[in-house]
């Protein structure tokens, strides 16, 4: 079942490199009491999450912390090794954008946005979406119909949600 406004999130391990190396993150502890963007791509480096997705949360960083948005977070089914690389290529890590590695996609399957593109090389990927979260309970759901595209899930329409 795929998760909707009004829903809690699902309890998650993710992964974001720290200092050390690979740190656990628990989506829990990251919205509890918390009003957060999580904002889910493809895969890293592909060309529509590279070009558009993150660039626009990037552009609009400033304008949803106006609105009382605490975090914005970025999930993808990639490893923290991956997603830390990207953060810093794309600027994301410099603007604060939070970068969170899915590797098993758990996270991805529990919520129910997975999705195979064998052709594309993608499986086990996450749909493309955009939520608002307000201690743990989804507010704000925004998701695309095809993976290719970013517009009801890009920055520029989250805010105008808010």
């Amino acid at each position: 079942m795929t998760i909707s406004k009004g829903d809690k999130l699902p309890d998650a391990t993710l992964l974001q490199m720290g200092e050390n190396g690979p740190e656990s993150v628990t989506l829990s502890d990251k919205t509890a009491g918390r009003k957060v963007v999580i904002f889910a791509v493809p895969g890293a480096f592909t060309p529509t999450c590279h070009s558009a997705h993150v660039p626009s949360f990037i552009r609009t960083k400033d304008q949803f912390a106006e609105k009382g948005v605490d975090e914005i977070m970025c999930i993808s089914v990639n490893d923290p090794f991956v997603m830390r690389a990207w953060g810093k290529d794309t600027g994301a890590a410099d603007a604060g954008i939070t970068m969170l590695g899915d590797p098993d996609s758990a996270f991805t399957k529990a919520i129910g946005m997975d999705f195979d593109a064998p052709p594309a090389g993608l499986v086990a990927r996450s749909k493309r979406y955009a939520m608002l979260v307000e201690d743990g309970t989804v507010t704000v759901l925004h998701q695309e119909e095809s993976p290719g595209t970013c517009e009801v899930s890009g920055g520029e329409a989250m805010l105008a949600a808010l």
